[in-house]
């Protein structure tokens, strides 16, 4: 089929699985995020546990991303969709079950793998459906789901914390999996990228390589330099470089970073992900400590954000027919750098008024940048590439994620304890979930002053990556687009 001369006709319901299955993934990281008291409180998990819950996760889609893209591009994208989303909602039913830190850790990695074949399939799957002249406005939905699970993981999520127990917020992406692999069967067509030879040598040298760069990252905060595993990271990812230059059907077209478009654009994501990170995992636990927000409440709390993220998502596409997306993302990052820099503004007393404003900015921000960042990248890679390229994209997002949480938790923990007082006993000094419930004022108050203390630190270090983001996109991205080859499935 040559998706220029036949539009496939269920090409808006096949957005609505595509859609779906990338709701899965993102209800399934914000309604963590707003467990995470009470897994620290009913699990035994430590403060360590939680960050392996979170990047034990990490770690496994990040190395598993490129591999998983590639092969979708050879085996198809439809299958390794619906494989991914089988994997996945198994693996919930496992974390259901669990009774110990580690038990959930495991279930987190298994959900890596089947993420990482879910997620590079969902956007190379719409970019084969879609028309050039389509393509921007399903993107823009696309990536409005984002912000749908957003609101919509914390608030079913938060209804089952305040109900059961935090189990019970997995449950979430069982029936969603469940659609999402019904409506691929029935509605998608498969697709390939041209037959090509495999890469195994590759495969190998990216998942080393991925893994044990992640790995490093992750240990530094908490044990410092690896000097093994930093061996290990350096030369598999140098000899993957230099195999794929040499590769007659190399895993990961290179030539793919001489595209302005698509270097400009990844590198804006990558900067991005990494300032946003810790900072977004932040203010899910000031909603519930500092304002003292049930679950429910704290998801409920992020509708403006959800709401402004949406509406200019559309406007973005609509405005993306007469302007640049390169000064749609500048645009937004640089609004988006506004809302940290209001963030760090934050004070006890301020209360949730003055959060609205933020978490409005934030929304318009991230709406005109993320669907016009996404369009430019995916319109530089060559369709038979379209699922590594969207694993690629979603590698480098990973990666800032996992730096970020990594060195800026780190970072954000050491600048609680810093700011709390010297006398404080020290289990307060290390967790704020500690200084709430000792129940002395004097302790509480302290907590949460540190706590916005640290907040602000984060955002001020998200203002700077985010500024940092615009000036790459600002450089390195072409005035105009390039004009996309036709694609054929």
């Amino acid at each position: 089929m040559t998706s220029n001369t036949v539009r496939d006709p269920r090409r808006w319901w096949i957005l609505v699985a595509l859609c779906l299955a990338l709701l899965v993934l993102v209800v399934d990281n914000t309604v963590l995020n707003l467990a995470i008291p009470a897994l620290m409180r009913d699990l035994g998990a430590t403060p360590a546990d939680v960050q392996w819950i979170i990047d034990g996760y990490i770690l496994v889609f990040a190395g598993l991303l490129l591999t998983a893209g590639s092969l979708s591009d050879r085996y198809g994208r439809r299958r390794f969709l619906v494989v991914g989303l089988v994997i996945f909602g198994a693996a919930s039913g496992l974390a259901m079950l669990a009774t110990e830190p580690w038990h959930l850790i495991g279930a987190r990695v298994l959900m890596g793998v089947g993420g990482s074949f879910m997620m590079p399939s969902t956007l190379s799957i719409l970019i084969t459906v879609f028309d050039e002249d389509e393509r921007r406005t399903a993107i823009a939905a696309w990536s409005a789901v984002a912000g749908v699970g957003v609101i919509a993981g914390p608030t079913l999520g938060g209804f089952l914390l305040h109900h059961y127990y935090w189990g019970s917020v997995f449950l979430l992406n069982i029936p969603i999996a469940i659609v999402a692999i019904v409506a691929a069967l029935l509605l998608m067509p498969e697709s390939k990228g041209e037959p090509r030879g495999f890469d195994p040598l590759g495969v190998v040298l990216s998942i080393v390589g991925l893994s044990s760069a992640v790995w490093v990252v992750i240990m530094l905060p908490q044990h410092g330099f690896d000097p093994l595993m930093t061996a290990v990271a350096v030369l598999a990812i140098g000899g993957f470089v230099w195999w794929e230059r040499r590769a007659s059907h190399p895993l990961l077209p290179l030539e793919l970073f001489r595209d302005r478009s698509f270097a400009g654009a990844s590198f804006s994501i990558v900067l991005l992900s990494f300032g946003a990170g810790a900072l977004m995992l932040a203010l899910t636990q000031y909603l519930q400590f500092v304002l003292g927000y049930e679950p429910l409440q704290a998801g409920l709390a992020l509708v403006p954000y959800v709401v402004a993220s949406f509406l200019f998502s559309g406007l973005g596409a609509a405005l993306g027919k007469k302007v640049s997306n390169k000064t749609l993302i500048v645009t937004g990052l640089t609004v988006l750098a506004g809302a940290f820099g209001l963030l760090s503004t934050l004070d006890v007393a301020d209360g949730y008024g003055f959060l609205i404003t933020c978490l409005i900015v934030m929304g318009v921000g991230g709406g005109l940048a993320g669907p016009a960042a996404y369009a430019t990248l995916m319109g530089a890679v060559p369709p038979r590439h379209a699922g590594v390229g969207s694993a690629l994209n979603d590698t480098v997002q990973q990666v800032g994620g996992a730096l970020s949480i990594a060195v800026l938790g780190s970072v954000l923990a050491a600048a609680y304890t810093a700011a709390m007082p010297a006398d404080a006993p020290e289990p307060a000094r290390e967790s704020i979930n500690a200084a709430l419930d000792s129940g002395v004022p004097g302790l509480v108050l302290a907590g949460k002053e540190s706590f916005l203390s640290a907040m602000s630190i984060g955002s001020w270090v998200g203002l700077g990556f985010t500024l940092l983001a615009a000036l790459v996109a600002l450089v390195v991205l072409p005035r105009k687009a390039p004009v996309p080859e036709p694609v054929t499935v």
